[in-house]
């Protein structure tokens, strides 16, 4: 055989290889919705329940974190009823539209599975 036709059945078959990877690794949409409950609930743990300065705020630190656990399923039917799975087989994009409540800000982020992986890649307030 010659070398280049050498190279290019190696080159063949690491990327049969990879897609076959990529393909048996790409998550779900149950995944995904773990995954953003699971984000979500850390950011309002971080950012709700961890900014309190007070003394009477501190005492309602560790019921806050309680609370935000306690609704992280109710959180994933707010997460599946606002996002669109786009699969490429390969991997797939979510676009998620959240907006809890009308007085609340609205955000969207968009997030790439690959790898049994979920990367955000855009996260914005709308």
């Amino acid at each position: 055989m010659k070398p280049l036709t050498i190279i290019a059945c190696i080159t063949g078959a690491a990327l049969i290889s990879l897609g076959t990877a990529m393909a048996m690794t790409n998550l779900g949409p149950k995944d995904y919705e773990e995954f953003a409950a699971e984000q979500l609930s850390d950011y309002l743990e971080e950012n709700f329940c961890d900014r309190t300065e007070s003394s009477i705020a501190n005492i309602l630190q560790q019921p806050c974190k309680d609370v935000v656990k306690s609704v992280q399923p109710q959180l994933q039917t707010i997460i599946s009823q606002g996002t669109q799975r786009q699969n490429y087989l390969l991997f797939s994009i979510y676009k998620t539209e959240l907006s809890i409540a009308s007085f609340l800000p609205a955000y969207e982020f968009e997030t790439v599975g690959a790898f049994q992986n979920f990367y955000i890649y855009k996260a914005e307030r709308k």
